[in-house]
């Protein structure tokens, strides 16, 4: 009977050692929602040879530093997602405008999980196009102390979302 006892509870500390080892990497803060891509294949269509982002409406809605982040992480993830169509400084090309209007940062509700958003508007040429871009935002226990930190963290992944979605609709 002793050595039943002592090989379940081997097996059981055995399961919880590697379910634990297998949970450590398991530490996400956010999800852009953004499927990995590739290398950016050559299309053809536009040129994009400057990309200009307008933060002026989020900063008088939310004021900074959610609107510093959108400028400092925004035309980085656009250049990204456009990085086929980017041609800096070529005079046939055109300027990518953005005007991020609102960046909404939910609570976290009884799911664990809040849905960030990032509603803007995007012309390139005679393109007009109004876009919502989200994220979710799953916390860790250090998002209490670093909240700034976190929320950073959460404008940076809207900004790769909305840039993502923006040339994936552009793409079709």
């Amino acid at each position: 009977m002793s050595t039943d006892r002592l090989s379940r509870r081997a097996a059981l500390l055995s399961f919880g050692a590697f379910s634990a080892a297998s949970l450590c990497g398991c530490n996400t803060t956010q999800t852009a929602g953004v499927p990995a891509q590739g290398a950016p294949q050559p299309v053809a269509g536009f040129r994009i040879s400057a990309i200009a982002v307008d933060t002026g409406p989020l900063l008088a809605q939310s004021g900074n530093p959610t609107a510093a982040w959108v400028q400092d992480e925004l035309p980085g993830a656009l250049a990204k997602a456009f990085a086929a169509h980017m041609a800096p400084g070529d005079p046939s090309g055109q300027t990518l405008n953005v005007t991020i209007n609102s960046v909404i940062l939910q609570s976290v509700g009884p799911s664990g999980s809040a849905t960030d958003w990032m509603i803007g508007v995007a012309t390139l040429g005679g393109r007009h196009t109004k876009l919502r871009g989200t994220s979710t935002y799953n916390p860790t226990t250090g998002d209490q102390a670093l909240f700034v930190q976190a929320d950073h963290g959460r404008v940076t992944a809207l900004s790769q979302s909305f840039a993502f979605w923006l040339a994936k609709r552009w793409r079709r």
